[in-house]
């Protein structure tokens, strides 16, 4: 295994090739990570031109891909992203005039985007290059031209959810009050708990139960692929009620997930104050104010649902000359949809929420010493 120095110090060689990409590959980097064959040939292997987002790609469409999608010769192609960041680009740079966020008037570094369906991924973006521990990156010009990148991740996030309403034994009686109801799972499940919280905040219903989510391992910002998924508060109810619950606590315990990695930023130097969220996951009104609440930051849905796919055509509307810049493509084209607000009186609640989660996985390295030590 490699030293966490040595690590950083081939991070810092990455970067340092990335921020002057004119000056090519750095041929040590290869060579001290024992891929020097790459070297050989000008990297024939791996290429040795980098464009950065939103550039334009060769003459445009070749006359063979022109007459396979039935477009014309020439048609600018954009350097691509992986989906991820196009949804960051789909949205994060989107104007906010006029709707009172903590944003507003303030650089885009002060946003994270949060990509969230089967897992989920947080972008954030910075004039500087800032090493967060567990935390992707940083990564010059991977998303943004000019700002250094660092990506935080949750393996499972859609997944979890599901994986846990449908091993429940009252899947079934969900499935057939949902379906009569011509309501999805998630909606029947979201007005359920409305039906049960009576006199107190519906997040309130976890008191007594607690979910480290990890269940698929944990990318960030622990970096710990051997971590499990813990459940505290189990009883014998297996009812709706009880799935309902469960169901809420899981929600919950992805939005604590994601303030750790939050936390984890802004303890190694970025400072974000608004949350933009697109993914499948962030059509679920009770997801989205979990995350407002726990968080403590307002929570921006974009305009436009497939943000990602908004991102790819700010991309192609950039390499075709239509702006001058992606980030006034990312501006003019991103739209602010709807906005939600943190509930600051149930802070307190979530703050202890907090705390029991940190104290969850400290326990679980504490058991698994235990054992390791038979």
């Amino acid at each position: 295994m490699f030293h966490r120095r040595t690590v950083r110090s081939l991070c810092t060689l990455v970067c340092k090739w990335t921020y002057s990409s004119e000056k090519g590959w750095d041929d040590s980097f290869w060579k001290l990570i024992g891929l020097e064959d790459l070297v050989a040939n000008k990297y024939a292997k791996i290429g040795n031109e980098v464009l950065t987002p939103g550039a334009p790609v060769g003459n445009g469409l070749t006359s063979e891909a022109a007459k396979a999608l039935g477009l014309s010769k020439g048609i600018a192609v954009a350097t691509s992203l992986i989906d991820a960041h196009a949804g960051g680009i789909g949205m994060i740079g989107a104007s906010v005039e006029g709707h009172n966020l903590p944003c507003e008037k303030q650089p885009i570094t002060s946003r994270i985007a949060v990509i969230c369906g089967t897992s989920s991924c947080h972008m954030v973006i910075c004039k500087s290059p800032v090493f967060v521990p567990g935390v992707w990156g940083p990564y010059y010009s991977a998303m943004v031209p000019g700002f250094w990148l660092n990506e935080g991740g949750q393996s499972a996030t859609g997944k979890l959810i599901e994986h846990v309403i449908r091993g429940h034994a009252a899947f079934p009686e969900l499935q057939t009050k949902s379906a009569a109801s011509a309501q999805s799972i998630y909606t029947y499940l979201n007005g359920h708990l409305d039906l049960i919280k009576k006199s107190l905040p519906v997040g309130f219903l976890t008191v007594d139960l607690h979910v480290w989510p990890d269940f698929h391992g944990n990318r960030s910002p622990l970096s710990d692929l051997t971590l499990k998924g813990m459940v505290v508060g189990l009883t014998f109810s297996q009812g709706l009620d009880d799935l309902a619950v469960m169901y809420l606590a899981t929600i919950q315990a992805i939005a604590l997930g994601t303030r750790h990695i939050v936390e984890t930023m802004h303890a190694a130097g970025h400072n974000v104050n608004t949350l933009f969220m697109c993914g499948g996951l962030s059509k679920n009104p009770l997801f989205v104010q979990m995350h407002a609440d726990i968080i403590g930051m307002p929570v921006v849905l974009a305009h436009e649902v497939e943000s990602v796919l908004l991102g790819a055509a700010i991309l192609g509307a950039c390499a075709s000359k239509d702006f001058g810049s992606l980030q006034d493509a990312m501006e003019k084209m991103g739209r602010v949809g709807r906005i939600v607000l943190p509930n600051h009186k149930d802070k307190r609640f979530y703050d202890k929420k907090y705390h029991v989660f940190l104290k969850l996985v400290e326990h679980q390295r504490e058991y698994k010493n235990i054992m390791q030590s038979v």
